[in-house]
């Protein structure tokens, strides 16, 4: 039974009966926002279902991706979500299922884009499962990245007024539609934004708290930090039934960062990242949550110590969970469902969708088409890193350029191979499904059914463990050491460290 919507009250989330609710959970990522290495393909996602209309047509396209999204989430997702011990799952969304460029402020086919969305928040429902609604890619791209769908180096959302009135619309629609359902959680109206001048974004915050307010006074907003969700710069009050988010990824975690060995001080180093991104809500004694954070694994087809690779990373994460036990915060791990890098469930090799696209995904790892998790690969760093000592000598501020973290060689990268060559390769992608009927759609689709994937099975376990809290009430402690300023870390980074 739902307890009714649920509420801010001090530093905790309550039912309509007071009682306080933690949500811990994952995210449905790549399903009605796609990313590249959660599901596969070269580039952006708008560049994605472009070169795949251009190949198999808008009517067998149409097709497919109905499938997907179907079978990308079904009850026996759901189900074994729930067996978990887990009770929040959030869910994102890119605004182009919803709102066409060239037909603004209007709701595409009217409306249709919902549909897939209001059948997973009733299974989750259904198991007593919380749903976020998260809007993970705004026009304009409120970020530089590919999770924001952004085919650019530069998030325009933060530099025209007419793509913030779009997403305030948008939200306007969004909150229509769910106002009254007590599984909703909330909305967390914009996923790791980057406004390069930081007091836009509490000023947008502003705004759209009092136009979502007006259709829906009653469900939580909650609202990502600046630069990937990691800093608080011109936040200087809360808004009211607000929980404040920070994203929490460990460079250990990743396979250019050093092993975890279970030290103290990498723990230590741990707890300081932490509390460091959490400062503005412990000041302001609001409720905290983790909306992103988890390790990649290494592959067995790749690694030939994965075994002791995904070991260590199993027990990073699991440091990470002791961390947030002990602050008592909520989270959502990223992610529920890929074709192998970090999901709670991945694909099985033998798959139709997996048996496609095998001999791409090795030619993205070669060519580090994906910046997520990317591998190292001589052929790219001995071309990328002379030119990055190039820039770095003629033009020193280049390491400088926000996003701080990224510096000059994760730019680089990001325009000329996750950009450039991305897109170049789109079509090459979709040709591996040209002359495909239906049937063969629709078994690719299938490949993504809970009943065809395979489960990770030391991730899934360190979830359950820690997916309940027992005492709610949390009393905040510094680490001791020292702080340190450090630089932002999140999602769009290679320099995942803070501290």
């Amino acid at each position: 039974m739902s307890t009714g919507i649920l509420k801010v009250h001090g530093d905790k989330v309550v039912g309509e009966d007071g009682k306080p609710i933690v949500l811990r959970g994952s995210a449905l990522g790549g399903w009605m926002n796609m990313e590249n290495f959660i599901t596969g393909y070269p580039g952006q996602e708008s560049q994605h279902h472009a070169s795949m209309i251009k190949v198999l047509g808008k009517e067998k396209h149409d097709f497919f991706f109905d499938k997907f999204y179907e079978y990308f989430f079904t009850d026996a997702d759901a189900e074994f979500f729930a067996s978990k011990g887990l009770n929040c799952l959030r869910l994102p969304m890119n605004y182009r299922h919803f709102e066409d460029d060239m037909d603004p402020r209007v709701l595409k086919d009217g409306g249709a884009g919902f549909k897939h969305v209001d059948r997973v928040v009733d299974l989750c429902a259904k198991h007593g499962i919380y749903t976020i609604l998260d809007l993970h890619a705004l026009p304009g791209g409120q970020n530089p990245d590919w999770h924001s769908d952004n085919v650019t180096n530069h998030a325009a959302f933060w530099d025209h007024k007419d793509h913030q009135d779009r997403v305030v619309w948008l939200w306007r629609e969004i909150a229509k539609r769910y106002k009254g359902n007590p599984w909703v959680a909330g909305y967390n109206p914009i996923n790791e934004p980057c406004d390069p001048e930081h007091y836009r974004l509490p000023a947008f915050y502003d705004r759209i708290e009092k136009e979502i307010r007006d259709i829906d006074p009653h469900h939580i907003l909650w609202l990502d930090g600046n630069t990937f969700a990691m800093e608080w710069k011109f936040f200087d009050h809360t808004l009211p039934n607000s929980v404040y988010a920070l994203h929490d990824y460990a460079m250990m975690g990743f396979p250019k960062g050093d092993r975890f060995t279970g030290s103290d001080e990498q723990k230590r180093k741990l707890e300081r990242q932490f509390v460091r991104k959490c400062e503005f809500m412990n000041e302001h004694k609001t409720p905290i949550w983790n909306g992103e954070f988890g390790p990649v694994y290494a592959n067995p087809l790749l690694d030939a110590d994965h075994e002791e690779v995904n070991a260590a990373r199993y027990n990073l994460l699991d440091a990470q969970l002791d961390i947030y036990d002990k602050y008592k915060i909520h989270w959502s791990i990223w992610l529920y469902k890929d074709v192998g890098v970090q999901g709670m469930l991945h694909l099985d090799p033998e798959s139709l969708w997996m048996k496609t696209i095998a001999p791409f995904l090795e030619k993205k790892r070669a060519l580090q088409l994906d910046a997520w998790g990317r591998y190292p690969s001589k052929q790219v760093e001995d071309v990328i890193n002379p030119l990055v000592d190039w820039i770095d000598k003629n033009a020193p501020t280049s390491a400088d350029q926000y996003p701080t973290p990224w510096a000059t060689e994760r730019q680089i990268t990001r325009l000329i191979n996750q950009l450039w060559m991305a897109r170049c390769l789109s079509d090459e992608f979709a040709e591996l499904f040209r002359g495909m009927g239906e049937a063969e759609l629709e078994e690719c689709a299938r490949s993504f059914h809970f009943d065809r994937c395979l489960q990770r099975e030391g991730l899934n376990k360190a979830l359950e463990a820690h997916a309940e809290v027992a005492d709610v009430g949390r009393e905040w402690e510094r680490p001791t050491g020292e702080m340190g300023g450090g630089q932002a870390n999140g999602k769009g980074t290679e320099k995942l460290e803070s501290d």
